[in-house]
């Protein structure tokens, strides 16, 4: 079973129903005098799509976090267009498999009939989903992966019209990784030879289209790996590059499973006795992932779509990011998560589009909403209008590293270390070099 209706209500998520086998996210059951205060039509049906279960889950961490603090929000309905709607969430899990993504996706078209559908975090959950709400003629909006891997990565071509009428996306390029770690890798003394350990997919290859150049123009030598597949065992032949090609830096994007295996295979051939940096993204995101490294997760460099020093305000929740990570380590008692203030703007966005449609039922109306959709969420300004390209808004990523903290609520805390694309994000620590015992 991976789908739960929810409705707007007074209560709270129940707790404890949590992310458990199958992630499957607790209901809640709106009673008689909430339903019947709408009339029939008179509900919003909207999709929402993640990794829920699988390598990705961790992703989803914090949705029934997020969805509480929406359901709450929006307790007696939303009025667009003169009319009170009530919202209806239908949540699907991808169990992190694309193929299973598609499928979800079209469920949601088809048998559940949803207005909208939101998705997010890495272009094995998006593209997939994106692609069956294109097909389907139903407005879908996403975040947390490459605009790039979404963008192109679903057919678009450079200079060419958007292919794409009903779906949106919104988050950082590939092109803002190396503006932020020039900047970042600025501020420790290093030969400047970076190795990058690039998978062969979707995030990977647009990566290694775009960064690479950046980062040689901006002056650093970079030794590419060359692509490998998803769940690679030994990485002895990319360890050995890298050692051959003397970095001082490594980079790298792979499956979150995959980074400890690399990085610990790393450490036992010396490679990361010699590392100044190592700067990781998709893995290594959350704190429980450093948790596990231990030692070895010791000042990992990391990029930050989102940070709970952000100064931003989720328009529905009314709460500051500070104000939204504080609730989830209440809540959960776990740390606060990126994935936080991503999910809460997901929703920000795409109630902000309901309500500019003037008619949530009129799926054209959506699109076009998102299409001039500009709106303040989680993660920051989300404007449709001004680019990269069509159908995509560029959203602001910063530099962090992960250091260990004595006396801290948790092992590890995720320090600011760059802004130069976010100033208004204050710096918290300065970068300091990894250090192997």
């Amino acid at each position: 079973m991976n789908e739960m209706k929810v409705e707007t209500t007074r209560r709270k998520l129940l707790q404890g129903a949590g992310m458990a086998a199958g992630g499957v996210v607790a209901a809640l059951a709106a009673p008689a005098f909430v339903r019947s205060a709408f009339a029939s039509g008179d509900t919003i049906n909207i999709g929402w799509v993640n990794a829920r279960s699988g390598p990705l889950s961790a992703f989803a961490e914090a949705d029934e976090y997020v969805l509480s603090l929406v359901n709450a929000a929006l307790t007696g309905g939303v009025e667009i267009g003169g009319k009170t709607y009530a919202v209806n969430f239908v949540l699907k899990d991808t169990q992190s498999d694309p193929v299973t993504g598609s499928k979800v996706a079209k469920e949601l078209i088809s048998s559940d009939m949803v207005d909208i559908v939101m998705t997010s975090s890495t272009p094995e959950t998006i593209n997939p989903v994106a692609d069956a709400s294109e097909a389907g003629g139903v407005p879908c909006i996403s975040t947390v992966a490459p605009w790039e891997a979404v963008y192109f990565g679903r057919g678009a071509k450079p200079g060419a019209p958007s292919p794409f009428k009903w779906t949106y996306h919104f988050s950082f390029g590939a092109s803002d990784f190396a503006a932020v770690y020039a900047d970042q890798w600025s501020k420790i003394e290093t030969n400047k030879k970076v190795g990058v350990l690039l998978p062969n997919d979707a995030d990977g290859n647009a990566i290694r289209a775009i960064m690479i150049p950046a980062l040689e123009k901006a002056g650093f030598t970079v030794t590419d790996a060359g692509p490998y597949e998803n769940g690679l065992t030994d990485f002895s032949a990319q360890i050995s590059t890298f050692l051959d090609a003397g970095v001082e830096i490594v980079n790298s994007f792979p499956f979150p499973p995959d980074f400890p295996v690399f990085w610990r295979q790393a450490a036992q051939r010396g490679l990361a006795q010699r590392v100044k940096i190592m700067q990781v993204a998709k893995a290594g995101l959350f704190e429980p992932e450093l948790e596990v490294l231990g030692e070895l997760g010791n000042g990992i460099a990391a990029g930050a779509y989102w940070h709970r020093a952000f100064p931003f305000v989720s328009p529905v929740t009314g709460k500051t990011c500070s104000e939204l990570a504080d609730g989830f380590e209440e809540a959960t008692g776990k740390p606060w998560s990126q994935q936080v203030g991503a999910q809460m703007a997901l929703f920000d966005a795409t109630i902000g589009a309901l309500k500019a449609s003037g008619n949530p039922k009129d799926k054209a109306a959506v699109a076009a909403a998102l299409a001039s959709l500009k709106v303040e969420t989680a993660t920051g300004i989300v404007d449709f209008t001004a680019g990269p390209v069509p159908n995509c808004a560029a959203t602001g990523l910063v530099g962090t590293q992960w250091m260990m903290k004595e006396g801290g609520k948790f092992p590890f805390t995720l320090e600011v270390t760059s802004n130069v694309l976010v100033p208004d994000v204050p710096i918290t620590a300065p970068l300091q070099p990894f250090e192997l015992g």
